[in-house]
Protein backbone atom coordinates (compact mmCIF):
# COMPACT_ATOMS: atom_id res chain seq x y z
CA UNK A 1 0.00 0.00 0.00
CA UNK A 2 1.54 3.54 -1.31
CA UNK A 3 2.19 5.61 2.07
CA UNK A 4 0.23 8.60 0.91
CA UNK A 5 -3.02 6.35 0.84
CA UNK A 6 -2.40 5.17 4.72
CA UNK A 7 -1.79 9.05 5.28
CA UNK A 8 -4.44 10.21 4.21
CA UNK A 9 -6.89 12.78 6.64
CA UNK A 10 -4.14 12.63 8.99
CA UNK A 11 -1.94 15.94 9.71
CA UNK A 12 1.98 15.47 9.67
CA UNK A 13 4.97 16.89 8.18
CA UNK A 14 7.09 15.58 5.59
CA UNK A 15 10.84 15.68 7.00
CA UNK A 16 12.17 13.52 4.01
CA UNK A 17 11.43 11.17 1.11
CA UNK A 18 8.53 10.71 -0.48
CA UNK A 19 4.34 9.76 -0.31
CA UNK A 20 4.94 7.52 -3.21
CA UNK A 21 6.82 4.90 -1.07
CA UNK A 22 5.34 1.16 -1.07
CA UNK A 23 4.38 -0.21 2.54
CA UNK A 24 4.85 -3.32 3.24
CA UNK A 25 3.81 -3.72 6.82
CA UNK A 26 3.69 -1.49 10.40
CA UNK A 27 5.85 -2.10 12.78
CA UNK A 28 6.63 -0.44 16.48
CA UNK A 29 8.68 -3.29 17.81
CA UNK A 30 12.55 -2.37 15.80
CA UNK A 31 13.13 -6.51 16.40
CA UNK A 32 10.40 -7.34 14.10
CA UNK A 33 10.72 -4.39 11.31
CA UNK A 34 10.87 -6.24 8.17
CA UNK A 35 12.41 -4.72 4.30
CA UNK A 36 9.85 -2.39 3.28
CA UNK A 37 7.86 -1.74 6.55
CA UNK A 38 6.79 1.85 8.01
CA UNK A 39 8.68 2.12 11.78
CA UNK A 40 6.46 3.99 14.11
CA UNK A 41 8.48 5.50 17.04
CA UNK A 42 6.89 5.52 20.33
CA UNK A 43 7.63 7.87 23.54
CA UNK A 44 6.78 5.24 26.12
CA UNK A 45 6.89 5.32 30.20
CA UNK A 46 9.99 3.69 29.91
CA UNK A 47 11.75 4.22 26.77
CA UNK A 48 11.60 6.11 23.60
CA UNK A 49 12.09 4.01 20.59
CA UNK A 50 13.09 7.36 18.31
CA UNK A 51 16.69 5.88 19.80
CA UNK A 52 16.24 2.87 17.90
CA UNK A 53 15.23 4.44 14.29
CA UNK A 54 18.61 3.65 13.00
CA UNK A 55 18.20 0.43 14.12
CA UNK A 56 15.24 0.01 12.32
CA UNK A 57 16.39 1.57 9.15
CA UNK A 58 19.05 -1.08 9.35
CA UNK A 59 16.30 -3.22 8.53
CA UNK A 60 15.33 -1.81 5.93
CA UNK A 61 12.49 0.10 7.02
CA UNK A 62 11.30 2.23 4.38
CA UNK A 63 9.21 4.67 6.36
CA UNK A 64 9.77 6.37 10.19
CA UNK A 65 6.62 7.80 11.75
CA UNK A 66 8.52 10.08 14.47
CA UNK A 67 7.00 12.63 17.41
CA UNK A 68 10.03 14.45 17.38
CA UNK A 69 13.23 15.54 16.04
CA UNK A 70 16.24 12.06 15.09
CA UNK A 71 19.56 12.36 15.09
CA UNK A 72 20.09 14.22 12.18
CA UNK A 73 22.55 11.12 11.29
CA UNK A 74 20.07 8.70 10.70
CA UNK A 75 18.48 11.18 7.89
CA UNK A 76 22.02 11.25 6.86
CA UNK A 77 23.24 7.53 6.37
CA UNK A 78 19.51 6.52 4.92
CA UNK A 79 19.07 9.45 1.91
CA UNK A 80 16.31 7.11 0.87
CA UNK A 81 14.09 7.15 3.83
CA UNK A 82 10.76 8.44 4.38
CA UNK A 83 10.44 10.53 7.39
CA UNK A 84 7.16 11.66 8.92
CA UNK A 85 6.63 13.73 12.03
CA UNK A 86 3.20 13.58 13.87
CA UNK A 87 1.75 15.71 16.82
CA UNK A 88 1.29 12.10 18.47
CA UNK A 89 2.53 9.09 17.39
CA UNK A 90 0.31 6.50 19.22
CA UNK A 91 -2.73 8.61 17.93
CA UNK A 92 -0.70 8.37 14.35
CA UNK A 93 -0.42 4.43 14.31
CA UNK A 94 -3.76 3.83 15.17
CA UNK A 95 -4.98 5.77 12.30
CA UNK A 96 -2.35 4.41 10.10
CA UNK A 97 -3.05 0.71 11.01
CA UNK A 98 -6.90 0.89 10.59
CA UNK A 99 -6.21 2.56 7.41
CA UNK A 100 -3.41 -0.53 6.31
CA UNK A 101 -6.11 -3.60 7.14
CA UNK A 102 -9.20 -1.60 5.47
CA UNK A 103 -11.17 0.18 8.49
CA UNK A 104 -12.55 -3.28 9.47
CA UNK A 105 -14.44 -1.69 12.45
CA UNK A 106 -16.95 -0.06 9.80
CA UNK A 107 -18.02 -3.27 9.03
CA UNK A 108 -19.46 -4.49 12.13
CA UNK A 109 -21.49 -2.86 14.71
CA UNK A 110 -18.76 -2.41 17.47
CA UNK A 111 -20.05 -2.61 21.61
CA UNK A 112 -17.34 -1.24 23.57
CA UNK A 113 -17.49 -2.12 27.27
CA UNK A 114 -15.53 -0.06 30.05
CA UNK A 115 -15.30 0.12 33.73
CA UNK A 116 -13.76 -1.26 36.65
CA UNK A 117 -15.83 -4.36 37.86
CA UNK A 118 -18.25 -6.33 35.49
CA UNK A 119 -16.95 -5.32 31.90
CA UNK A 120 -15.56 -8.94 31.20
CA UNK A 121 -18.92 -11.02 32.27
CA UNK A 122 -20.88 -7.78 30.44
CA UNK A 123 -19.01 -8.29 26.94
CA UNK A 124 -19.81 -12.53 27.39
CA UNK A 125 -23.46 -11.50 28.36
CA UNK A 126 -23.75 -9.41 25.24
CA UNK A 127 -22.00 -11.45 22.49
CA UNK A 128 -24.22 -14.60 23.87
CA UNK A 129 -27.55 -12.43 23.35
CA UNK A 130 -26.05 -10.86 20.13
CA UNK A 131 -25.45 -14.60 19.02
CA UNK A 132 -28.99 -15.52 20.28
CA UNK A 133 -30.67 -13.17 17.61
CA UNK A 134 -28.27 -15.04 14.93
CA UNK A 135 -25.41 -12.37 14.66
CA UNK A 136 -22.04 -13.43 14.44
CA UNK A 137 -20.20 -12.23 16.81
CA UNK A 138 -16.47 -11.37 17.70
CA UNK A 139 -15.30 -10.61 21.40
CA UNK A 140 -11.76 -8.89 22.84
CA UNK A 141 -11.29 -8.57 26.43
CA UNK A 142 -9.45 -9.85 29.84
CA UNK A 143 -10.24 -13.49 28.72
CA UNK A 144 -8.90 -12.91 25.04
CA UNK A 145 -9.94 -13.00 21.62
CA UNK A 146 -13.18 -15.13 20.17
CA UNK A 147 -14.90 -15.44 17.07
CA UNK A 148 -15.95 -18.23 15.27
CA UNK A 149 -13.54 -20.89 15.44
CA UNK A 150 -10.88 -19.08 17.24
CA UNK A 151 -10.02 -18.51 20.82
CA UNK A 152 -6.65 -16.99 21.82
CA UNK A 153 -4.97 -15.05 25.03
CA UNK A 154 -4.20 -11.68 24.57
CA UNK A 155 -1.38 -9.45 26.88
CA UNK A 156 -3.77 -6.56 27.40
CA UNK A 157 -7.41 -6.08 27.84
CA UNK A 158 -7.43 -4.07 25.08
CA UNK A 159 -4.36 -4.44 22.55
CA UNK A 160 -1.78 -2.27 21.04
CA UNK A 161 -3.78 -0.26 18.12
CA UNK A 162 -1.80 -2.42 15.43
CA UNK A 163 -2.81 -5.58 16.95
CA UNK A 164 -6.37 -4.31 17.56
CA UNK A 165 -7.40 -3.67 14.04
CA UNK A 166 -5.30 -7.06 12.88
CA UNK A 167 -7.67 -9.12 15.00
CA UNK A 168 -10.96 -6.76 13.90
CA UNK A 169 -9.85 -7.40 10.16
CA UNK A 170 -9.72 -11.09 10.93
CA UNK A 171 -13.21 -10.89 12.35
CA UNK A 172 -14.49 -9.14 9.67
CA UNK A 173 -13.16 -11.74 7.01
CA UNK A 174 -14.19 -14.85 8.80
CA UNK A 175 -17.67 -12.83 8.24
CA UNK A 176 -18.26 -11.57 11.78
CA UNK A 177 -21.28 -8.66 11.63
CA UNK A 178 -20.82 -7.09 15.16
CA UNK A 179 -17.69 -6.68 17.84
CA UNK A 180 -18.21 -6.89 21.24
CA UNK A 181 -14.71 -5.53 22.95
CA UNK A 182 -13.53 -4.21 26.65
CA UNK A 183 -12.41 -0.99 26.59
CA UNK A 184 -9.48 0.08 29.57
CA UNK A 185 -9.14 3.32 30.28
CA UNK A 186 -5.41 2.61 29.46
CA UNK A 187 -6.77 1.82 26.00
CA UNK A 188 -8.47 4.97 25.23
CA UNK A 189 -5.58 6.82 27.30
CA UNK A 190 -2.81 5.34 24.71
CA UNK A 191 -4.71 5.73 21.77
CA UNK A 192 -5.24 2.15 20.97
CA UNK A 193 -8.92 2.33 20.17
CA UNK A 194 -8.40 5.21 18.20
CA UNK A 195 -10.42 5.80 14.99
CA UNK A 196 -12.86 3.28 16.20
CA UNK A 197 -16.60 4.42 16.61
CA UNK A 198 -18.42 2.62 18.37
CA UNK A 199 -22.49 2.38 17.52
CA UNK A 200 -22.88 1.28 21.78
CA UNK A 201 -20.89 1.86 24.45
CA UNK A 202 -21.33 0.58 28.08
CA UNK A 203 -20.35 1.78 31.71
CA UNK A 204 -20.73 -0.70 34.52
CA UNK A 205 -19.12 1.50 37.80
CA UNK A 206 -16.38 2.68 39.00
CA UNK A 207 -13.93 2.19 41.74
CA UNK A 208 -10.14 3.50 42.40
CA UNK A 209 -7.87 1.18 40.14
CA UNK A 210 -5.03 1.97 37.83
CA UNK A 211 -3.61 5.03 39.70
CA UNK A 212 0.43 5.30 39.73
CA UNK A 213 3.64 5.55 37.76
CA UNK A 214 2.97 4.57 34.29
CA UNK A 215 -1.06 4.29 34.74
CA UNK A 216 -3.05 7.31 36.02
CA UNK A 217 -2.13 10.26 38.08
CA UNK A 218 -5.73 9.97 40.12
CA UNK A 219 -8.85 9.15 40.40
CA UNK A 220 -10.36 11.97 38.56
CA UNK A 221 -8.14 11.14 35.86
CA UNK A 222 -9.12 7.35 35.20
CA UNK A 223 -12.96 8.72 35.25
CA UNK A 224 -11.76 11.28 32.82
CA UNK A 225 -10.66 8.62 30.67
CA UNK A 226 -13.05 6.14 30.71
CA UNK A 227 -15.90 8.64 30.13
CA UNK A 228 -13.73 9.38 26.23
CA UNK A 229 -15.95 6.52 25.15
CA UNK A 230 -18.96 8.01 25.30
CA UNK A 231 -17.52 10.78 23.00
CA UNK A 232 -16.82 8.19 20.26
CA UNK A 233 -20.55 6.22 20.26
CA UNK A 234 -23.77 6.93 19.56
CA UNK A 235 -25.43 5.46 22.16
CA UNK A 236 -24.42 5.29 25.96
CA UNK A 237 -26.10 2.14 28.31
CA UNK A 238 -25.09 3.69 31.52
CA UNK A 239 -25.31 2.50 35.23
CA UNK A 240 -27.89 5.30 37.01
CA UNK A 241 -26.74 4.01 40.46
CA UNK A 242 -23.20 4.82 40.21
CA UNK A 243 -22.43 7.92 41.67
CA UNK A 244 -19.83 8.65 39.08
CA UNK A 245 -21.65 8.43 36.31
CA UNK A 246 -22.54 12.20 35.61
CA UNK A 247 -19.31 13.38 36.13
CA UNK A 248 -17.66 10.67 33.94
CA UNK A 249 -20.03 11.34 31.39
CA UNK A 250 -19.11 15.36 30.99
CA UNK A 251 -18.85 16.74 27.65
CA UNK A 252 -20.32 13.03 26.31
CA UNK A 253 -22.08 13.48 22.63
CA UNK A 254 -24.18 10.66 22.97
CA UNK A 255 -27.74 9.60 23.53
CA UNK A 256 -28.33 7.80 27.04
CA UNK A 257 -30.04 4.81 28.27
CA UNK A 258 -29.94 4.27 31.68
CA UNK A 259 -30.25 1.14 34.01
CA UNK A 260 -29.76 0.10 37.69
CA UNK A 261 -31.73 -0.69 40.87
CA UNK A 262 -31.86 2.11 43.04
CA UNK A 263 -32.19 5.21 40.95
CA UNK A 264 -34.60 5.86 38.48
CA UNK A 265 -33.41 4.40 35.16
CA UNK A 266 -35.36 3.05 31.80
CA UNK A 267 -34.47 -0.53 32.59
CA UNK A 268 -34.87 -0.75 36.02
CA UNK A 269 -34.59 -3.96 37.99
CA UNK A 270 -36.91 -4.37 41.85
CA UNK A 271 -34.57 -4.83 44.89
CA UNK A 272 -36.03 -7.88 45.74
CA UNK A 273 -34.62 -10.28 43.48
CA UNK A 274 -34.95 -14.45 43.61
CA UNK A 275 -32.45 -16.93 43.84
CA UNK A 276 -31.72 -19.77 41.87
CA UNK A 277 -30.09 -23.35 42.36
CA UNK A 278 -29.54 -26.68 41.14
CA UNK A 279 -27.62 -28.39 39.35
CA UNK A 280 -27.23 -26.89 35.91
CA UNK A 281 -27.64 -23.28 37.44
CA UNK A 282 -26.76 -20.99 39.97
CA UNK A 283 -28.26 -17.90 39.26
CA UNK A 284 -31.18 -15.06 40.06
CA UNK A 285 -34.13 -13.97 38.75
CA UNK A 286 -35.80 -10.28 38.80
CA UNK A 287 -38.29 -7.99 37.96
CA UNK A 288 -37.92 -5.65 35.27
CA UNK A 289 -39.41 -2.55 34.81
CA UNK A 290 -38.95 -0.86 30.66
CA UNK A 291 -39.53 2.33 30.00
CA UNK A 292 -42.57 2.27 28.49
CA UNK A 293 -44.02 1.00 32.55
CA UNK A 294 -44.06 -2.90 31.11
CA UNK A 295 -42.65 -5.41 33.92
CA UNK A 296 -41.16 -9.05 33.32
CA UNK A 297 -39.45 -11.20 35.14
CA UNK A 298 -35.95 -12.03 33.89
CA UNK A 299 -33.21 -14.83 34.83
CA UNK A 300 -29.85 -14.95 34.47
CA UNK A 301 -27.37 -17.81 34.60
CA UNK A 302 -24.88 -16.67 37.14
CA UNK A 303 -24.88 -15.40 40.57
CA UNK A 304 -25.59 -12.24 42.87
CA UNK A 305 -26.18 -8.38 42.73
CA UNK A 306 -23.53 -7.63 40.05
CA UNK A 307 -24.87 -10.22 38.18
CA UNK A 308 -27.99 -8.13 37.90
CA UNK A 309 -26.16 -5.10 37.18
CA UNK A 310 -24.54 -6.85 34.53
CA UNK A 311 -27.89 -7.97 32.74
CA UNK A 312 -29.53 -4.97 32.80
CA UNK A 313 -26.36 -3.01 30.86
CA UNK A 314 -26.79 -6.12 28.34
CA UNK A 315 -30.41 -5.46 28.11
CA UNK A 316 -29.99 -1.66 27.50
CA UNK A 317 -27.42 -3.16 24.53
CA UNK A 318 -29.68 -5.29 23.37
CA UNK A 319 -32.72 -2.52 22.96
CA UNK A 320 -30.38 -0.18 21.57
CA UNK A 321 -29.91 -2.41 18.62
CA UNK A 322 -33.14 -3.19 18.32
CA UNK A 323 -33.34 -7.21 19.54
CA UNK A 324 -36.36 -8.49 20.59
CA UNK A 325 -37.08 -10.13 24.29
CA UNK A 326 -36.40 -13.61 23.21
CA UNK A 327 -32.52 -13.07 22.44
CA UNK A 328 -32.30 -11.15 25.28
CA UNK A 329 -33.44 -13.73 27.58
CA UNK A 330 -32.48 -16.41 26.00
CA UNK A 331 -29.14 -15.02 26.36
CA UNK A 332 -28.93 -14.05 29.89
CA UNK A 333 -29.95 -17.15 30.98
CA UNK A 334 -27.41 -19.78 29.12
CA UNK A 335 -24.43 -16.98 29.56
CA UNK A 336 -21.53 -18.38 30.67
CA UNK A 337 -18.07 -16.86 31.49
CA UNK A 338 -15.23 -19.04 31.66
CA UNK A 339 -13.63 -18.79 35.28
CA UNK A 340 -16.25 -16.37 36.67
CA UNK A 341 -18.40 -17.48 39.10
CA UNK A 342 -18.63 -20.93 36.32
CA UNK A 343 -20.86 -23.55 37.74
CA UNK A 344 -19.00 -27.19 37.31
CA UNK A 345 -22.19 -29.34 37.16
CA UNK A 346 -21.24 -32.48 38.65
CA UNK A 347 -23.71 -33.18 41.33
CA UNK A 348 -27.25 -33.04 42.42
CA UNK A 349 -25.99 -33.34 46.20
CA UNK A 350 -23.07 -30.29 46.06
CA UNK A 351 -22.09 -26.99 43.72
CA UNK A 352 -18.90 -26.43 42.78
CA UNK A 353 -17.78 -23.67 41.00
CA UNK A 354 -14.22 -21.74 39.98
CA UNK A 355 -13.47 -18.44 39.72
CA UNK A 356 -10.68 -16.13 39.34
CA UNK A 357 -11.22 -13.87 42.79
CA UNK A 358 -7.54 -13.99 43.54
CA UNK A 359 -7.69 -10.62 46.17
CA UNK A 360 -9.08 -10.05 49.35
CA UNK A 361 -11.69 -7.54 47.78
CA UNK A 362 -12.88 -9.73 44.56
CA UNK A 363 -13.14 -13.18 47.65
CA UNK A 364 -15.02 -10.97 49.78
CA UNK A 365 -17.64 -9.98 47.47
CA UNK A 366 -17.86 -13.42 45.80
CA UNK A 367 -18.21 -15.36 49.10
CA UNK A 368 -21.05 -12.51 50.58
CA UNK A 369 -22.51 -13.39 46.93
CA UNK A 370 -22.42 -17.61 47.75
CA UNK A 371 -23.15 -17.37 51.70
CA UNK A 372 -26.56 -15.71 49.96
CA UNK A 373 -27.71 -19.14 49.07
CA UNK A 374 -27.69 -20.50 52.26
CA UNK A 375 -25.39 -23.61 51.46
CA UNK A 376 -25.04 -26.03 54.20
CA UNK A 377 -21.09 -25.27 54.16
CA UNK A 378 -19.77 -22.61 52.40
CA UNK A 379 -15.82 -24.55 51.17
CA UNK A 380 -13.39 -22.63 49.91
CA UNK A 381 -10.45 -24.07 47.90
CA UNK A 382 -7.64 -21.83 47.84
CA UNK A 383 -4.05 -20.64 47.73
CA UNK A 384 -1.86 -17.57 46.68
CA UNK A 385 0.65 -16.64 43.62
CA UNK A 386 4.32 -16.79 44.79
CA UNK A 387 6.58 -13.46 44.04
CA UNK A 388 3.78 -11.51 45.22
CA UNK A 389 3.06 -8.72 48.24
CA UNK A 390 2.20 -10.92 51.43
CA UNK A 391 -0.80 -8.54 52.09
CA UNK A 392 -2.59 -10.35 49.26
CA UNK A 393 -2.03 -13.59 51.44
CA UNK A 394 -2.91 -12.17 54.62
CA UNK A 395 -6.42 -10.43 53.12
CA UNK A 396 -7.36 -13.93 51.38
CA UNK A 397 -6.68 -15.73 54.91
CA UNK A 398 -8.43 -13.40 57.07
CA UNK A 399 -11.37 -13.04 54.23
CA UNK A 400 -11.78 -16.58 53.69
CA UNK A 401 -11.51 -17.42 57.65
CA UNK A 402 -14.19 -15.01 58.21
CA UNK A 403 -16.83 -15.73 55.62
CA UNK A 404 -16.50 -19.54 54.94
CA UNK A 405 -17.51 -22.66 57.27
CA UNK A 406 -14.30 -24.83 55.66
CA UNK A 407 -10.94 -24.20 54.40
CA UNK A 408 -8.65 -25.91 51.92
CA UNK A 409 -5.32 -24.47 51.67
CA UNK A 410 -3.55 -25.92 48.87
CA UNK A 411 -1.34 -23.99 45.89
CA UNK A 412 -1.94 -21.41 43.51
CA UNK A 413 1.29 -20.23 41.13
CA UNK A 414 3.90 -21.23 43.17
CA UNK A 415 6.12 -19.58 40.90
CA UNK A 416 9.77 -19.52 42.42
CA UNK A 417 8.51 -19.43 45.90
CA UNK A 418 7.90 -22.81 48.36
CA UNK A 419 3.76 -23.74 48.59
CA UNK A 420 5.01 -24.22 52.09
CA UNK A 421 6.16 -20.67 53.19
CA UNK A 422 2.88 -18.89 51.19
CA UNK A 423 0.51 -21.31 53.52
CA UNK A 424 2.43 -20.31 56.30
CA UNK A 425 1.24 -16.59 55.33
CA UNK A 426 -2.11 -17.47 54.73
CA UNK A 427 -2.36 -19.00 58.08
CA UNK A 428 -1.56 -15.62 59.57
CA UNK A 429 -4.42 -14.07 58.02
CA UNK A 430 -6.23 -16.61 59.24
CA UNK A 431 -5.33 -15.90 63.23
CA UNK A 432 -6.56 -12.02 62.47
CA UNK A 433 -9.84 -13.40 60.85
CA UNK A 434 -11.63 -16.51 62.57
CA UNK A 435 -9.46 -18.43 63.74
CA UNK A 436 -11.22 -20.93 64.93
CA UNK A 437 -12.49 -21.63 61.58
CA UNK A 438 -11.70 -25.65 60.26
CA UNK A 439 -8.97 -26.26 57.42
CA UNK A 440 -6.93 -28.71 55.98
CA UNK A 441 -3.70 -28.23 53.90
CA UNK A 442 -3.13 -29.61 50.78
CA UNK A 443 -0.40 -28.59 49.10
CA UNK A 444 -0.93 -30.01 45.89
CA UNK A 445 -4.03 -28.70 44.38
CA UNK A 446 -5.41 -31.11 41.99
CA UNK A 447 -5.54 -33.16 45.50
CA UNK A 448 -6.93 -30.81 46.87
CA UNK A 449 -9.80 -30.52 44.18
CA UNK A 450 -9.84 -34.36 44.55
CA UNK A 451 -10.39 -33.75 48.46
CA UNK A 452 -13.22 -31.17 47.87
CA UNK A 453 -15.13 -33.49 45.95
CA UNK A 454 -14.82 -37.01 48.09
CA UNK A 455 -16.02 -34.70 51.11
CA UNK A 456 -18.85 -33.10 49.65
CA UNK A 457 -21.53 -32.97 52.31
CA UNK A 458 -25.50 -32.64 50.79
CA UNK A 459 -26.32 -29.00 50.29
CA UNK A 460 -22.62 -27.59 50.06
CA UNK A 461 -21.29 -25.05 47.90
CA UNK A 462 -17.57 -25.48 46.70
CA UNK A 463 -15.68 -22.01 45.45
CA UNK A 464 -12.43 -23.40 44.28
CA UNK A 465 -10.46 -19.67 43.75
CA UNK A 466 -7.93 -17.76 42.40
CA UNK A 467 -7.71 -19.66 38.63
CA UNK A 468 -10.87 -19.08 37.16
CA UNK A 469 -9.80 -19.09 33.25
CA UNK A 470 -6.23 -19.65 33.58
CA UNK A 471 -5.23 -23.26 32.19
CA UNK A 472 -1.87 -23.68 33.67
CA UNK A 473 -0.01 -24.22 36.67
CA UNK A 474 2.91 -22.35 37.31
CA UNK A 475 5.63 -23.53 39.79
CA UNK A 476 9.21 -23.00 39.70
CA UNK A 477 8.66 -20.47 36.09
CA UNK A 478 7.52 -23.63 34.45
CA UNK A 479 3.84 -23.83 33.42
CA UNK A 480 2.22 -26.85 32.86
CA UNK A 481 -1.56 -27.77 31.90
CA UNK A 482 -3.97 -27.29 34.03
CA UNK A 483 -7.12 -26.46 33.47
CA UNK A 484 -9.86 -27.35 36.48
CA UNK A 485 -13.13 -27.63 35.31
CA UNK A 486 -11.92 -30.39 33.31
CA UNK A 487 -9.68 -31.49 36.07
CA UNK A 488 -12.98 -31.78 38.16
CA UNK A 489 -15.02 -33.16 35.14
CA UNK A 490 -12.63 -36.08 34.60
CA UNK A 491 -12.14 -36.82 38.56
CA UNK A 492 -16.15 -36.78 38.97
CA UNK A 493 -16.59 -39.10 35.44
CA UNK A 494 -13.56 -41.74 37.20
CA UNK A 495 -15.36 -41.58 40.67
CA UNK A 496 -18.93 -41.26 39.57
CA UNK A 497 -20.13 -38.69 41.76
CA UNK A 498 -23.91 -38.23 41.54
Amino acid sequence: MLLKQLVKGLSYRLVQGSLNTEVCDIFYDSRKVAPGGLFVCIVGTQRDSHDLAAEAAAKGAAVLATQHALDPAVAAQYPGLTILQFENTRYAMAMLSAAYFGRPAEAMTMVGVTGTKGKTTTTHMIRQVLACAGRKVGMIGTNGVYYPGHHYDLNNTTPESYELQKILRQMADAGCDACVMEVSSQGLMMDRVAGIHYQVGVFTNLYPDHIGPGEHGSFEEYRAWKGQLFRRCDVGVVNADDPNTAPLLEGHTCRLITYGIEQKADYRAAKDYRLLRTKELLGVEFTLTEPDGHTLDVQVGMPGLFSIYNALATIGVGKALGLGDAPIHDGLRTTVVKGRVELVPISHRFTILIDYAHNEAAAESLLETLRAYKPNRLVVVFGCGGNRSKLRRYGMGEVCSRMADFLILTEDNNRFEKVEDILADIREGIAKGRAGVPYVEIPDRLDALHYAIDHAQEGDLIAVIGKGHEAYRDREGVKTPFLERELIEEYAAETGVE
